[in-house]
């Protein structure tokens, strides 16, 4: 369906969003910080990118920010961060607060992907 990168430093988050999303039938790269997420965004071909805000090292923001400058800067981009007053106006399609229910997450991937969330292929 789409080919996702999740860059988070939080390993059971970043564990659960693969999961869940390949449920779904999306195929999903893994990055654990913002400076490994850029290297991967920028030797792949990515559909979309879910970040975490608070990493070390480079944050969401520098993630986001790449990504606008880069040569896919149009791609969807969702933002998580556990203070999402922070990530305003910082070119994010989408910003879900933590925690947030794994169907938003999954719901905001359908509606600026335009792929249906209907069943989970192996729910």
């Amino acid at each position: 369906m789409c080919s996702i990168l999740v860059i988070d430093d939080e390993r059971g988050l970043l564990s659960l969003i693969r999961e869940v999303l390949t449920k779904y039938g999306h195929h999903v790269e893994v990055a654990a910080d913002g400076s490994e997420g850029i290297r991967m965004f920028d030797k792949g071909n990515f559909e979309m990118v879910i970040t975490d805000m608070r990493m070390p090292g480079v944050d969401g923001k520098g993630v986001v920010q790449h990504i606008r400058r880069s040569y896919n800067q149009s791609i969807p981009v969702i933002g998580i961060s556990g203070t999402p007053w922070l990530l305003k106006d910082l070119g994010f399609d989408v910003i879900l607060p933590k925690p947030f229910a794994l169907k938003e997450l999954v719901d905001s991937v359908a509606r600026l992907t335009e792929f249906p969330t209907a069943t989970a292929a192996s729910a």
